[in-house]
């Protein structure tokens, strides 16, 4: 866990930092010039704001006391009001907007009269900026009532022509109406792609289509407008729409249909979604035209530090491979208890286990062990796989439940044997006796007793609509992702900004009780994957159908 907590703690220090851009970036960075001018381009603009590089190339510098107090990336105004400009809350320490639309707007005595979506952080009742009153807040930390803003205020040192090009940049950033969204519906998409399991669409679906039918029945559904109890902010409460966009044919003909299905219907966000071993197209996609993907069912996601759109609530396989890996680096890991110098992978080829197999193999080798990678044909027998595997100290086994039926009797009696998890059916994997008594399972969730609590809502739920229980994992985590998207927009009034659910998704979640299979979720920005660890699991003794911790939770 220390890696994720680590890189999340570094965030929220970079941008409590900066809190002292709260006032004068709210100030000043949007001043905007009504006469002719010749700007750099928008993405001059953008690489100030995001990355805190000026159009020369250099880095932004900010300056506290007559010092250099922030330089480059830690200058950017990213850090504190987001990507969506409109800023963040971090415990009692609130970040404003800084969009167009709530630096320019007129005063309001109250939020009654306010004319825009609430947003947190807003000041309804100040002298909006002019361009001299913007120049002089980012240049020398006076708001625009002529008041020294916080003494934290640094003073950023841009030159005309940066500015216009943050100033056009900012603008894009003021959008009143997100695609999906009218007055009355917020269209969503669910992606399935052509190798996607059918029973676990099945499931999947089951649940989409009983939320948001449940979600368009309730009482506030029928009501046109509502004053929301945010600053008496009105809200309408608009309908959920589903659109179910099945893939068909090559994954390199799946962007073109993505697109198709996007230019025919637009859609707010990507809700869930059912992949198999390649999701690369659909993330890539949902990236590229910059609509959230809300915790997809995939077993191999897309890893990426730089991607922003795209969300887990687990690394899947990939996270299994670095939980036996670090396993096996373990001095006593091998059933003989010396240090594991050999090991076989088994998996069919073009499955999940392909990917983590090749994720394992590579980790492992540059341990200097000897790693034999089997892929199986389609119609080969698996036991085939299994000759001269005693001679290994360590087998590892990316095979679904089909296939680890048909084993044989017994494992290696000298090595060790891993199972994939996600793959195998978790601690309902059909192993022989025999086998169970020497298998560990890479297991990325929380022990069942651990998460009964969590999910045993979910589960009601899905008794009461008469919703058949296909797949546990799939269908809880389904619900999952419907239940924080309902939260997320209740949070967010009427600012429909793609870029701003996304990152109320990583400020809400961490605070989430119910979190199904996962014992904590996290986010910040960086980081796409929100459960970070597992366990390796094994039979227990007394009791061959359930699991027992092996190892203590583990963050690779």
């Amino acid at each position: 866990m220390a890696r994720g907590l680590v890189a999340r703690a570094d965030a929220l220090a970079q941008r409590l930092l900066r809190v002292l851009l709260s006032s004068a970036l709210a100030a000043g960075l949007l001043m905007c010039a009504h006469h002719a001018r010749s700007a750099p381009p928008i993405d001059v603009g953008e690489a100030i704001f995001r990355d805190g590089i000026a159009g020369d190339g250099q880095p932004v510098e900010a300056t506290h006391q007559g010092q250099v107090a922030m330089r480059g990336a830690t200058a950017a105004c990213v850090n504190c009001h987001r990507r969506s400009g409109l800023g963040s809350k971090e415990g009692n320490t609130t970040i404003p907007p800084i969009a167009a639309q709530y630096l320019f707007h007129p005063p309001a005595q109250s939020p009654d009269e306010l004319t825009i979506p609430f947003i947190d952080g807003v000041r309804t009742s100040r002298e909006p900026y002019t361009e001299a009153t913007l120049a002089r807040a980012i240049r020398e930390g006076i708001d625009s009532e002529g008041k020294p803003l916080g003494y934290l205020m640094p003073q950023f040192a841009l030159d005309d022509a940066d500015m216009h090009a943050l100033i056009d940049y900012l603008k894009t950033l003021d959008r009143r109406r997100a695609p999906g969204v009218t007055d009355t519906v917020l269209h969503f998409a669910t992606i399935i792609t052509p190798d996607a399991d059918p029973v676990k669409r099945h499931g999947m679906l089951d649940v989409l289509e009983h939320y948001f039918a449940d979600k368009n029945a309730a009482p506030l559904g029928a009501t046109p407008a509502l004053r929301s109890s945010r600053k008496m902010m009105f809200m309408v409460n608009r309908r959920w729409e589903l659109h179910v966009w099945e893939l068909h044919g090559a994954p390199d003909t799946w962007q073109a249909q993505l697109r198709e299905h996007l230019a025919r219907q637009p859609v707010f966000a990507v809700l869930s979604g059912l992949g198999g071993r390649n999701w690369g197209p659909v993330h890539d996609f949902c990236e590229r035209e910059q609509v959230p993907c809300l915790f997809p069912n995939v077993e191999v996601p897309v890893e990426s530090e730089h991607d922003f759109y795209s969300m887990y609530f687990s690394r899947g396989v990939l996270l299994e491979a670095e939980l036996i890996a670090k396993r096996i680096r373990e001095p006593s890991s091998s059933s003989s208890g010396r240090p594991v110098k050999t090991v076989i992978q088994v998996y069919r080829a073009g499955d999940s286990g392909e990917a983590a197999a090749q994720a394992l193999a590579a980790d492992l080798t540059k341990q200097g062990v000897a790693v034999e990678n089997r892929a199986l044909p389609v119609n080969a027998r698996v036991t085939t796989a299994l000759h001269g595997a005693a001679h290994a100290d360590a087998l590892v086994l990316w095979l679904r439940p089909p296939d680890i039926a048909v084993l044989g009797d017994a494992p290696p009696a000298s090595t060790t044997v891993y199972l994939s998890g996600l793959m195998g059916g978790l601690d309902r994997a059909p192993l022989s006796s025999r086998w169970r008594d020497s298998v560990r399972i890479a297991y990325p969730v929380d022990l069942p007793q651990g998460r009964r609590v969590r999910v045993d809502y979910a589960f009601g739920w899905f008794a009461i609509r008469h919703i058949p229980v296909v797949d546990e994992r799939v269908q809880a985590d389904t619900y999952l992702a419907c239940g924080l998207l309902a939260e997320t927009l209740s949070h967010m009034v009427d600012a429909f900004v793609r870029d701003y659910l996304v990152e109320r998704i990583d400020d809400m979640l961490e605070h989430r009780i119910l979190t199904g299979y996962y014992p904590r979720l996290t986010l910040a920005p960086g980081q796409r994957f929100a459960s970070k660890g597992g366990y390796i699991v094994r039979f227990a003794q007394a009791d061959p159908l359930r699991v027992v911790a092996d190892s203590d939770w583990i963050v690779p």
